[in-house]
């Protein structure tokens, strides 16, 4: 973390006098001044993760919502704008600023984009939110429902620090979860309250703890299959899926992903029979999932492959087998013209 803060402090000092970015008026792209300005205001951030010139949700964003004077009118009493944009064309922002949005990338744990992060003033995330039709209005709508959600944590946090033991461990947790952000979030801007989780529920009775490990391990395990499939190396996948299994303690949900996960490099492969019994085992392991109907459209897919392929062979298998015929019926006249040949000649 102190590594993190003294690259954007110095992304801060080396253009401090940088505050808007070009073409996106009302917009601050330095961190450190974007968040001294909300501090000093008491209002929140509202960041922005795009990609101006390639990604064509953040262009659709901007051009129905955020270039409008509702929006901006609508967001200036709560918000302080920062754009954090990656762009393909590097020419378009000065290197800090690059360097200082590469390092909030990671810091964020951003997976996507258009990402939008409402923060505190200190830049704790509370909110997520990205592209959505309906207009400016019907942002700044959206964007005030989300806004609630900081005050819930706020109270809930300070209700949870009364109690003691288990009690504050459980009441703790529900507050962070109603912010619905990902464990490195989490990890990254609540790590005080995490901390003090595990002081008071040293057992784990809310299996929060375990709950990040094993988010954490899914993670690892998303990246390590995504390598093997860039390399196309099926077999390695699948003992990473099966390895993986043997390995988490996974439930429901989470057991039925990996099934077919699993089911579906086995397809991949020409192994229909073998993907279908993991669809079977998938569809057992949480048969009331809201994907039981998905998964179920996947089975008559492969279903429909393997009739088709067992239609070809035995399509093969036929003229195959007539060409043989064929082949035996063509050697035996010649067997019978050969043997006749010197019946001919005696009679002659």
């Amino acid at each position: 973390m102190k590594v993190v803060k003294t690259l954007l402090k110095a992304a801060a000092a080396l253009a401090l006098t940088v505050t808007v970015h070009a073409g996106a008026q009302g917009w601050a792209t330095n961190f450190e001044v974007a968040r001294a300005q909300a501090s000093k205001e008491g209002k929140d951030l509202l960041i922005d993760f795009t990609g101006s010139d390639w990604c064509g949700w953040c262009v659709k964003l901007k051009k129905e919502v955020f270039v409008h004077d509702a929006f901006k009118k609508g967001v200036m009493d709560n918000f302080v704008l920062l754009e954090i944009d990656f762009p393909r064309d590097r020419s378009k922002i000065e290197e800090a600023t690059l360097t200082q949005n590469k390092v909030l990338g990671k810091k964020y744990a951003v997976r996507g984009y258009p990402t939008i992060l409402l923060t505190d003033a200190e830049g704790r995330p509370y909110a997520k939110t990205g592209y959505r039709a309906g207009g400016p209005e019907s942002y700044v709508k959206h964007l005030d429902e989300l806004r609630a959600i900081k005050s819930r944590r706020d109270e809930s946090l300070a209700a949870a620090a009364k109690l003691e033991g288990v009690a504050m461990a459980k009441a703790m947790v529900a507050a962070l979860r109603q912010m619905e952000l990902d464990e490195a979030q989490v990890e990254a801007f609540y790590a005080k309250e995490v901390e003090q989780i595990k002081a008071a529920d040293p057992q784990d009775a809310s299996g929060y703890i375990k709950g990040m490990e094993l988010k954490k391990q899914l993670t690892k395990f998303h990246k390590d299959f995504s390598a093997l499939a860039r390399k196309k190396d099926m077999e390695g996948a699948l003992k990473l899926v099966d390895d993986t299994i043997a390995k988490l303690d996974l439930e429901g949900a989470q057991t039925q992903r990996m099934l077919m996960t699993k089911a579906m490099i086995l397809s991949n492969i020409g192994r229909e029979d073998d993907a279908l019994a993991q669809i079977e085992k998938a569809l057992a392991a949480n048969p009331q999932g809201e994907h039981s109907e998905a998964i179920g459209r996947v089975r008559e897919t492969i279903q429909q492959t393997k009739a088709k392929k067992q239609a070809e062979a035995e399509a093969k298998a036929v003229g195959q087998s007539k060409e043989l015929k064929d082949k035996t019926a063509e050697t035996g006249d010649k067997s019978a013209e050969a043997s006749e040949e010197p019946i001919r000649a005696r009679d002659k």
